[in-house]
């Protein structure tokens, strides 16, 4: 798949952390309960792609999943690709940015959560940044 952001590996490598680069590039998963952003709550602004800033979800769209990792009900419209994942014995889809293909997490379907979408998109939290600038959505 190709994306707008171009960049090499080797060039990846030179911006992100080696937990960045890991969970980004090389599709990994941080710990439950560990991300800066699982307890984090804002009223305003927008969560973006820590590889890329690419805007992802707006504060509005989170909620208390108690999943261990940042959970949204939606993403920025265009923001997010998804694909079927298979590893781990399992079906899950996939989320990445759009913008890098950087690895955010998995969205999940049908859990009962009580959300406008019926989706928790679980989302490692070294895979983003947060910035009050609520324009940043640029929607």
């Amino acid at each position: 798949m190709s994306y707008p952001d171009k960049r090499s590996e080797d060039e990846w490598r030179a911006v992100l952390s080696p937990e960045q680069f890991y969970v980004l590039r090389e599709k990994g998963t941080e710990r439950a309960y560990v991300g800066k952003y699982d307890s984090h709550y804002p009223s305003e602004g927008v969560y973006t792609c820590a590889g890329c800033d690419a805007p992802l979800y707006r504060a509005s769209h989170k909620f208390k999943s108690g999943c261990g990792w940042p959970a949204y009900f939606d993403s920025i419209p265009g923001a997010v690709k998804r694909f079927e994942d298979n590893s781990l014995g399992m079906q899950r889809t996939e989320i990445v940015c759009s913008n890098c293909g950087g690895h955010l997490g998995h969205v999940f379907k049908g859990e009962g959560y009580p959300t406008p979408t019926d989706e928790r998109h679980c989302v490692n939290s070294i895979s983003l940044k947060f910035t009050e600038d609520a324009t940043k959505a640029k929607v």
